[in-house]
């Protein structure tokens, strides 16, 4: 049990620290290209009158943020000559994230999706590749007592820049047009160079010595820590958030196609609204964690994201009615920010330090598997069942994460109490 003092220490919001600020701030160059090559891009896509099968394969272009584990070794094995073992790497994905952005925006989904789709490729590429370098820097920066309201304020962040590459974007779209946007959203990516420049290096940063330690050892590690359970871990990263990925896999055209809802209705509204209850659901995460056991903590808020993915059946049946779709959103995104705040403290918890970029890479790509193959798998089985029994689908998903978060209680509550490795 994690005593007094160290309860204590974690409970105090970091007041001006510029270290854990600096991960908050960054937290937004990490989710702001996220949007603009998944939902948003859906959402271009849908407007311009492609069926709904190929916006389901559109969803398959952020595979790299799956397989990005198969090049962290190389960011913990080469650090570029400039800002240190973590930055220098996010500088140069924040600046290939803002080519590839402005390079979309030359082109139009009827006439040259496949142009559109490359460059959204690259974009999931540089995305996260910056996320291998973000997560890591994050992982070595934070102390124990700092990870619940870092974390927090990550989400934070990272779900402020989500509002702009979502609400923002789709409400600008209707007046400005979509290549302006994401010209735009191009010069928001730029500006998040600075805060990497003047955020702090970890203390004691050792990149490895060879690519045998840099490739091998990170799995080996893991596996020798861990044993057996390894394999419950690495399972649970999959399924604990596959019932949210499921839900959200077609949200963006399901509002637009089934109660019709504007473009700038669903931005104003759904993402506005929703993403400002993410933040909101981020934050209280923070403070949850610091004050509830994390097996818990993942437990509850895990039945709570399952549940609220019925509340869309309402949508079904209410038609362009703004007050349900707030209510709904508001719901989904408040619940699934507590899910993710508890879930990225455990991935965090799991990693050692020294491969940090490798770890967590590989723990965070199995949790976007959901995220990134359920497009297609969504796209065939809403024909076949219908909205209503689809969404009690994606609520049912949940179980199997929920059961292994049982099994695992004594692990989870041995990976809060240890130390750093």
């Amino acid at each position: 049990m994690p005593t007094e003092r160290d309860v204590a220490q974690a409970r105090p919001l970091p007041g001006g620290g510029w270290r854990v600020w600096s991960i908050g701030l960054l937290g937004f160059s990490s989710g702001l290209p996220l949007a603009l090559s998944s939902s948003t891009l859906q959402a271009w896509f849908t407007t311009s009158g492609l069926s709904l099968k190929a916006i389901g394969w559109v969803t398959l272009i952020g595979q790299a943020y799956i397989f990005k584990f198969l090049w962290a070794p190389l960011l913990d094995r080469l650090p570029l000559p400039w800002l240190g073992r973590r930055r220098g790497w996010i500088v140069l994905m924040q600046v290939l994230c803002a080519s590839a952005l402005f390079c979309m925006s030359f082109y139009t989904p009827e006439s040259a999706a496949t142009s559109i789709a490359f460059f959204g490729v690259l974009l999931a590429f540089a995305s996260a590749t910056q996320d291998i370098a973000y997560d890591a820097h994050r992982t070595d920066l934070l102390q124990p007592a700092e990870r619940g309201w870092g974390t927090a304020l990550s989400q934070g962040g990272y779900r402020i820049a989500m509002l702009a590459s979502g609400a923002i974007a789709l409400i600008l779209a209707d007046s400005l047009g979509w290549s302006w946007v994401y010209r735009l959203m191009g010069v928001l990516m730029l500006a998040m160079v600075p805060v990497t420049l003047l955020s702090p290096d970890a203390p004691d940063e050792q990149p490895a010595r060879n690519f045998a330690e840099a490739v091998v050892q990170p799995f080996a590690d893991f596996f020798h820590r861990y044993g057996l359970i390894a394999l419950a871990w690495l399972a649970l990263m999959v399924l604990y958030k596959l019932c949210d990925a499921f839900a959200l896999a077609l949200s963006t055209t399901f509002l637009l196609r089934v109660p019709q809802f504007t473009l700038t209705q669903v931005g104003t509204v759904s993402k506005t609204i929703g993403l400002a209850a993410g933040i909101l659901g981020a934050l209280a995460g923070g403070w949850i964690v610091t004050r509830m056991r994390l097996f818990h903590a993942l437990l509850w808020m895990g039945v709570a994201q399952a549940l609220v993915n019925l509340s869309y059946i309402l949508l079904v049946h209410s038609g362009p009615n703004l007050t349900t779709m707030g209510s709904v959103v508001a719901a989904e995104y408040f619940f699934s920010a507590l899910g993710s705040t508890a879930f990225v403290v455990l991935v965090t918890a799991l990693c050692n330090v020294r491969f940090s970029a490798t770890q967590y890479a590989l723990l965070s790509a199995l949790s976007a598997v959901g995220r990134v193959f359920l497009g297609p798998l969504a796209a065939w089985l809403v024909p076949l069942v219908g909205w209503s029994m689809f969404f009690v689908i994606t609520a049912l998903s949940a179980i199997p994460g929920l059961l292994l978060v049982i099994f695992l209680r004594q692990a989870i509550h041995q990976v809060e109490q240890a130390r750093p490795h």
